[in-house]
């Protein structure tokens, strides 16, 4: 896709966009923590719109046993940081993944894209599903308008949560788990 081109990552990427790789360590950090807590020894790793690749790297650099795979729709990205190019909407996996990373990408997508993007990353989660997608409220309220693309569907919450119940429970902190995957506590998910 031309749209996530070479001026797309220098305007939304680096210290005045939304992710850095230091953020990004502290939110990798965070996640791989909680699957270990909940026992998920994770194995395998698909990062779907990897970008910059700082996911993968973060894993490459602090976990290099674990198997990464990373794609995006974006040729300019694939061809920098060595991604497949893929397309969420239109691939869907062939095997399951410990642990499964969509980060700021569904807000992309149209309703049927969407739903059907869903559908691939449930089909490919086996354990953990880490899934930022900010809501219309946050746009509104929280998102910092300078460092983020603005230019992106923006649906409820209750839109979201009503697409992924079918697949996901969440569990927190962007953090979903396949319906039945792992046990959780009663007041550690949400259905």
């Amino acid at each position: 896709m031309t749209r996530f081109d070479r001026a797309y990552y220098k305007r939304f990427y680096g210290k005045d966009g939304a992710h850095d790789e230091q953020r990004i360590a502290h939110l990798a950090t965070a996640v791989h923590s909680m699957c270990a807590w909940w026992g998920v020894d994770v194995a395998t790793v698909l990062d779907v719109g990897a970008g910059m690749g700082m996911w993968r790297d973060w894993y490459n650099t602090n976990h290099p046993a674990i198997t990464v795979r990373s794609i995006d729709v974006s040729e300019h990205a694939c061809e920098t940081w060595n991604h497949e190019l893929r397309n969420i909407a239109e691939w869907k996996p062939r095997g399951k993944y410990d642990l499964v990373i969509c980060h700021s990408v569904l807000q992309y997508l149209d309703n049927t894209s969407f739903i059907k993007a869903i559908e691939n990353l449930a089909s490919a989660t086996r354990c953990v599903l880490y899934l930022e997608i900010p809501t219309k409220w946050d746009y509104e309220n929280i998102v910092d308008s300078r460092g983020t693309d603005l230019q992106v569907y923006k649906r409820s919450a209750a839109w979201y949560r009503k697409q992924l119940q079918p697949y996901f429970t969440q569990v927190g902190a962007g953090l979903w788990t396949p319906v039945d995957g792992l046990p959780m506590y009663q007041l550690e998910a949400s259905r």
